[in-house]
């Protein structure tokens, strides 16, 4: 991938508390209409990266020490994390994070007030989530904390619709869920990002699922992007396939480690 302008991450480090360095010199891009995956173990640093992006680092003392992220030109360290929400931007985090106490429709509106929509653009923007999400018009009464897991991340990223995004970053979507599930819910992030443009960058930690649904990808090893490119011919590379898709070393190939 080359410089598109859309969201750019260039060389950039990440401390946490000032002292434990968590990313080193990762550089990376999004372009617009695609699903970029960033693959890597836990604790690889793939959580660091979605929160730099959206300036989410601070409530965990993280900060970006070096390098620069820009979102269409524009340098998010002159930005707030709701800025970068009216801008285009929102983060699914990892675990859900929804309201258990509220119905499931009234998490749905609650992902719109950004917006401050009218309520026939209110109406518009449910309809389209529960096109989306038909499971979430059956229980669209029910409380949240009431429904089962892939419901609530099928909620969590509904929500994060409502705001009308451009980009979505989504950490760790099929954490705890049966693969059937995961199998639903990514053909379904597919299904946005071809028929509607949402481009999304998903954190992930099996590389069978961020490999098959994106359009690129980034491999993570303890804080370093060691390699990246178009996920079809990534997956399709002998050496990824023993150590990323089922192999069961410990070490990784040299020559991706030298990469």
């Amino acid at each position: 991938m080359s410089g598109g302008g859309f969201l750019d991450v260039s060389g950039v480090d990440v401390h946490y508390g000032q002292a434990i360095l968590a990313v080193r010199n990762v550089t990376m891009e999004v372009r617009p209409g695609t699903v970029v995956s960033l693959f890597g173990a836990n604790g690889a640093g793939k959580t660091t990266i979605l929160k730099a992006i959206s300036k989410l680092l601070g409530q965990e003392r993280g900060e970006v020490t070096k390098g620069k992220i820009t979102w269409c030109g524009e340098a998010v360290d002159r930005l707030s994390a709701a800025d970068l929400v009216a801008r285009g931007i929102v983060q699914v985090m990892e675990g859900r994070r929804i309201f258990p106490q509220l119905t499931v429709e009234e998490n749905l509106m609650a992902g719109a007030f950004v917006r401050r929509p009218s309520r026939t653009q209110m109406a518009a923007g449910l309809d389209q989530i529960y096109e989306w999400f038909p499971r979430l018009k059956e229980r669209r009464k029910t409380r949240a904390g009431l429904t089962s897991g892939g419901e609530q991340q099928m909620l969590a990223i509904g929500r994060a619709l409502m705001t009308k995004p451009v980009l979505v970053l989504l950490d760790e979507p099929s954490m705890g869920l049966a693969p059937i599930i995961v199998q639903e819910i990514f053909a379904i992030i597919k299904k946005m990002n071809r028929e509607n443009g949402v481009s999304f960058l998903i954190a992930e930690q099996n590389a069978n699922l961020a490999m098959k649904y994106a359009d690129y990808c980034y491999i993570l090893e303890t804080g370093t992007v060691v390699m990246g490119g178009e996920a079809a011919k990534l997956s399709a590379r002998g050496d990824i396939k023993e150590f990323y898709l089922g192999s069961n070393k410990c070490d990784a190939p040299a020559e991706i480690a030298a990469s």
